[in-house]
C-alpha cells in the first residue's frame, strides 16, 4: 500500500511540474552589447579593447573583457530593470556595479550612463 501511495505522489508531481509555465522574457536589453575602445602609441601601433554584456532571459549575464582580441576577463552578472532604468550587478568586486538607460530611438541602440554618455551600442 505505501508503494502504490508513493508512486501516485510521483506521479502527482511529476504532473504538476510539467504543467507550470515559465514566463517568456522579452526585455529589449536581451542579447549582446559591446564597448570597442582603440588606441595608438607612438611607435608600438595600436591597441584595442572590447567589453561584451551578454544579457539573457533569466535575469543574468556574463561581462567579458577582451584586449586585442583575446580575453583577459570574465565574471558573471545579474540585471534587473525598473521603470527602464536597468541594474547590473557583477559577481566579481573587481567590477562596479553599474545604472543604465536603454535608448530605444538611436540606431543602433545605445545603453547610456546616468550622466547621458555611451556605455554600450547593441552587437
Amino acid at each position: 500500500m505505501k508503494k502504490l501511495f508513493s508512486l501516485l505522489a510521483v506521479i502527482g508531481i511529476v504532473a504538476l511540474s510539467n504543467c507550470s509555465q515559465i514566463p517568456e522574457n522579452n526585455d529589449p536589453i536581451l542579447g549582446i552589447w559591446a564597448n570597442t575602445q582603440t588606441s595608438t602609441i607612438e611607435g608600438k601601433g595600436s591597441s584595442t579593447t572590447r567589453e561584451e554584456w551578454i544579457f539573457n532571459d533569466v535575469y543574468l549575464g556574463r561581462y567579458q573583457s577582451y584586449s586585442n582580441s583575446k580575453l583577459v576577463f570574465y565574471t558573471d552578472f545579474k540585471w534587473s530593470e525598473e521603470n527602464g532604468t536597468y541594474s547590473i550587478i557583477y559577481g566579481d568586486p573587481q567590477v562596479t556595479d553599474i545604472t543604465v538607460n536603454l535608448e530605444h530611438a538611436s540606431d543602433p541602440e545605445i545603453l547610456t550612463l546616468e550622466n547621458g554618455s555611451v556605455f554600450a551600442t547593441r552587437d
